[in-house]
């Protein structure tokens, strides 16, 4: 895979909804997804390395979760990146501001941006070896 700094896909879709549990469950019961107390996590493969793993992370939030914030939308994108620090200079370069530090945890690396119309888009560096690992010991997928 390329080091040049830019997005390689959705690392997940996050949403505000009256009844996280609730909503969470009915997905689970009409569509089947495999839900834990996270949301539902897909596995594909990467385009570039089809024998490597990808994840998609899709997760409810109550109506009052700051998670969105400083956005006042009810959803946010998170997008897979490679060379998240050296996308980060480019859009400071480009004059888009950087929200707070990259957040920095065993799964991956963290930033936010917020987009022209005020959404707030969440930028991952994922590390989907620890997922793949979580998998193999017989967990929820």
């Amino acid at each position: 895979m390329s080091d040049r700094p830019k997005v390689t896909g959705i690392g997940g879709i996050f949403f505000k909804c009256n009844d996280p549990k609730k909503l969470k469950n009915w997905y689970a019961e009409h569509l089947g997804f495999d839900t834990d107390e996270y949301g539902a996590i897909f596995k594909t493969r990467q385009l570039e390395d089809p024998t490597q793993s990808s994840y998609l992370q899709w997760s409810t939030f109550s109506n009052d979760s700051d998670h969105m914030k400083p956005s006042n939308k009810e959803f946010m994108i998170n997008y897979r990146v490679n060379n998240l620090e050296g996308l980060l200079d480019q859009l400071k370069e480009n004059g888009i501001k950087v929200i707070g530090d990259i957040a920095v945890y065993d799964y991956g690396k963290f930033a936010h941006i917020i987009d022209p119309e005020g959404n707030k888009i969440e930028l991952w560096e994922p590390v989907d070896k620890v997922f793949d690992e979580y998998h193999n010991q017989g967990n929820k997928s």
